[in-house]
């Protein structure tokens, strides 16, 4: 999905979180804010990732040794990282209770940007997909927090479970339970879910929506959704209660984009007309809209034709949520670590800033809630230039993890945490790994990397990156960068460019006067799936349509194997991925993983179990209450 939210590279004025979402992901990004990119990602949000995720960003520089430069903050609130996320097809209605949740109360919720629409089809910035799937609208599944695990669970939601497949994953059918209505209380019915999906299809209508129907479902490519080809659509058919979809190719992660709003009933007709719908989608969740402001503010008050019964992940414990997203990361700080008034019952959207996070470390205690994200950021060797795979290990070991962090106004083992895998954290059959032996992950080994290019015939081995000098904080990384290519036995050239010509010139073009460039992709969901192929894949070929691959890897093998999991029985794709991941940094080395993404998000004192939900880096709506 596209991950819009504040990343840590915030000081460059990216903010590329997206649901790699619309870049990429996380999903959204225009070209211009990038930080993050969300989970997951559609050529659109690829594209955007790219432009948006700027040197520092995704890849921050320094000279730092092995246990960081002098001065490095040192977290006392480590993130713990989630276990591998599972699937309980099983789980039924209700909700099981929270133990203590009390009802009643507002929660305010404080942000510095978002909510540009609500509706479900366009929405893939990973704040407005968190809102509608954890409060407004229900879609075929749905993710739960388990606490025990810290990561998110695939339960069923409007069906009764996730799914059943059939054709190599080329048809997929879900049984759609009874009793769910619209806040005006009309029943939803399969035909509403079926209109849904089928607008998802429209990239003229929704231009940010994501576009894994397009990619994906039957003639996805040619049909237009309902408002541009009326003839109608024969990739979704209903009989009964039953509804089912119909892919051009193998889509086994089809349960996990069946969670995304776009995968929800929206009736036919002028009550879903895409110039208001976007600011009032009629909810099925627990919550609906009472007022909106675009840009500024959201407040929802329960919807009262939701019912408990038939939805076996949700809880409506507060009577009114509260957003600001209009309000400056100073002040939200500042508020939230005061925790007077009001500020006992509100929470923020995003991380505190690195610059203020000492004084919540020391004194906020577990209002600093911390996790993890799907994103994993990356220093992409250009294969087609850097041939020699000891080259590409003597950057990893030459890579400042702790001081680029630093430096990018992260806080090394909470926003930014070492990493192995490529596949983040919380992806299901994730086993970690390290493809350099004896060299922990997160550390600056100089001395090593100067050996490896002496032993091959390398030292002084020039490498040449981007950074947009406009920027201060990439200024800041471009400088921590140099010092420790230097160190390591590298010749580095910065090349300065603009923020405005960094993505395109660059960062998406292969012919740029670069070896090395820098990036991050954030999966949509937690499957080797939507972490491995769209930065590994050869470009151009069967990965929806885009890729990330800003390395320009390419092996045949590597592709075939690709292939050859996504017809695998699901229960044997986690594993495949995860030994998939090792053998490409084992055998080939073609990226450096610089790092994965977290969040220290702050609570008021009377706000509990908000956790952080790692797939969309967004506070636990479904279970919030007010103490």
């Amino acid at each position: 999905m596209s991950r819009e939210r504040r990343g840590p590279s915030q000081s460059w004025g990216l903010d590329i979180r997206g649901i790699c979402a619309r870049v990429g992901v996380r999903q959204g990004m225009a070209l211009l804010q990038g930080g993050y990119v969300m989970h997951t990602r559609a050529s659109a949000v690829a594209l955007a990732v790219s432009a948006l995720l700027a040197l520092a960003a995704c890849t921050g520089t320094g000279s730092g040794t092995a246990n960081g430069p002098p001065g490095a903050r040192i977290s006392s609130h480590p993130t713990v990282l989630p276990e591998s996320s599972a699937r309980l097809p099983n789980r039924r209605p209700p909700a099981p209770p929270i133990p203590g949740a009390k009802q009643g109360g507002t929660l305010t919720v404080l942000s510095d940007f978002g909510l540009s629409t609500l509706d479900p089809t366009e929405a893939y910035y990973t704040d407005a997909v968190s809102i509608l799937s954890g409060l407004m609208v229900r879609s075929l599944t749905q993710y739960v927090y388990d606490p025990a695990s810290h990561a998110m669970v695939l339960v069923p939601d409007l069906a009764t479970d996730l799914g059943r497949s059939t054709d190599h994953f080329k048809t997929w059918r879900f049984t759609l339970r009874r009793g769910v209505r619209f806040e005006n209380g009309k029943l939803v019915t399969p035909a509403d879910l079926k209109f849904g999906i089928e607008r998802s299809f429209d990239r003229a209508t929704f231009p940010g929506g994501a576009d894994y129907t397009n990619a994906y479902f039957l003639h996805g490519g040619a049909y237009q959704g309902p408002y541009r080809s009326p003839r109608g659509y024969r990739g979704v058919t209903v009989h009964g209660r039953t509804i089912t979809l119909r892919m051009s190719r193998p889509f086994p992660d089809m349960p996990y984009w069946g969670s995304f709003p776009a995968m929800s009933p929206i009736p036919a007709g002028s009550a879903s007309d895409p110039l208001t719908y976007k600011n009032h989608p009629l909810a099925t969740g627990p919550y609906m809209v009472k007022a909106i402001t675009p840009g500024q503010s959201l407040t929802l008050v329960k919807n009262p034709y939701w019912s408990a019964a038939t939805d076996p992940g949700r809880h409506q414990y507060v009577d009114q949520f509260d957003f600001n997203v209009a309000t400056t990361s100073n002040e939200i700080d500042a508020t939230m670590l005061a925790d007077k008034g009001t500020a006992q019952t509100t929470i923020s959207m995003y991380s505190v800033q690195g610059a203020h996070y000492a004084q919540f470390s020391e004194t906020a205690g577990d209002r600093l809630v911390t996790g993890t994200n799907q994103c994993t950021y990356l220093w992409f060797p250009d294969n087609q230039k850097i041939t020699d795979i000891d080259v590409r290990r003597a950057l990893a070991y030459a890579y400042p993890y702790q001081a680029a962090w630093t430096a990018d106004d992260d806080i090394p083992g909470v926003t930014r945490l070492p990493a192995s895998n490529m596949d983040p954290p919380g992806v299901v059959g994730r086993v970690p790994y390290n493809p350099l032996p004896g060299h922990p992950p997160g550390t600056t080994d100089a001395a090593m990397a100067k050996k490896l290019l002496t032993r091959s015939g390398n030292l002084g081995y020039p490498i040449r990156f981007a950074y947009p000098s406009d920027n201060p904080s990439a200024v800041a990384v471009k400088d921590v960068l140099v010092r420790a290519l230097t160190a390591a036995g590298f010749t580095p050239t910065a090349v300065a460019t603009s923020s405005a010509a960094y993505g395109s010139d660059f960062q998406q073009n292969p012919r740029a006067p670069v070896n090395v460039r820098a990036g991050g992709w954030c999966a949509d969901w937690a499957s080797g799936g939507a972490a491995i192929p769209p930065v590994i894949e050869t470009p151009g070929g069967d990965n929806r349509g885009f890729s990330f691959n800003l390395g320009a890897f390419s092996q045949a093998a590597v592709d075939d194997r690709i292939a050859a999991i996504q017809l695998l029985p699901l229960a044997q794709q986690p594993a495949a991925w995860n030994a998939l991941d090792k053998t490409i940094q084992t055998t080939y080395f073609p990226v450096v993983v610089t790092g994965y993404g977290g969040e220290a998000m702050m609570r008021g004192s009377r706000v509990h179990n908000d956790y952080v939900d790692e797939i969309y880096g967004m506070p636990t709506w479904k279970d919030l209450w007010i103490g």
